[in-house]
């Protein structure tokens, strides 16, 4: 892996996106570049229907993520440009709108805005050596990349007041339990189990599984009844009805 490129992209012939954060040498930490590339990576890959699966890793032996890189914190040429570049390059809106299933495959530091990268997937497969953390509230901030609003809708809300407040790690033992993840294994084991999720997920058919993602994702946003309505006209436009 080459240091130069912030964001590594690889496409398998199973239709499976690689996009693995390239700075080990700080954690993985996410800088402008990196939120660049992950645009750019993202706006690709709506447009690809060759790609059925994407997945996120971390370089390095260390970590997953460590957040957003607060070296370039302040660098920006104005307060007003840093947030029109934000807006104008919304990675996290970006993730919600892909309608292909995203998976996290964790090791490590997964801190931040890395974790909260994690919280936009679809499954999240976690290694033994895996923590989680959202430390923004310590540093006078709040997990603005989604944390606030993505980590209750997968745990039990008064764990992720908790652990949003104070900032206090957990395990992948107790993320599992918790339902931050899907499966925990070993950390040798986790390219293999990534890729074999992956492979599973990508032999299924496109068009439904896009269209159970988008049904599922109503979820959040509706209440019963009319996520049921919601359901059934994703299920009849899928049919042709």
């Amino acid at each position: 892996m080459t240091a130069e490129q912030p964001l590594l992209f690889h496409l398998t012939d199973a239709g499976i996106a690689w996009l693995t954060l390239n700075r080990p040498h700080v954690l993985n930490a996410m800088n402008m570049a990196v939120r660049d590339s992950l645009w750019d990576a993202l706006s690709a890959i709506v447009l690809d229907d060759d790609i059925r699966v994407v997945v996120f890793r971390g370089a390095g032996d260390r970590a997953f993520s460590a957040g957003a890189d607060i070296s370039e914190f302040g660098t920006a040429p104005s307060y007003v440009a840093s947030r029109r570049a934000r807006h104008e390059r919304d990675i996290w809106g970006a993730l919600t709108r892909t309608t292909k299933p995203l998976v996290a495959s964790i090791h490590g530091v997964a801190y931040g805005a890395g974790c909260e990268l994690a919280l936009f997937c679809d499954l999240r497969i976690a290694a033994e050596d895996a923590r989680f953390a959202l430390p923004e509230v310590a540093l006078g901030y709040i997990p603005s990349a989604g944390g606030t609003q993505t980590l209750p809708r997968n745990i039990p809300p008064g764990v992720a007041r908790e652990l949003v407040y104070t900032g206090d790690p957990i395990d992948a033992r107790r993320a599992l339990a918790l339902g931050l993840v899907s499966r925990v294994v070993p950390r040798e084991r986790l390219a293999a189990e990534t890729l074999a999720v992956a492979r599973a997920l990508a032999e299924q058919p496109p068009a439904a599984l896009r269209a159970t993602k988008e049904a599922m994702q109503r979820a959040y946003e509706l209440p019963l009844d009319a996520g049921l309505r919601a359901e059934r006209a994703v299920a009849g436009r899928l049919a042709g009805r």
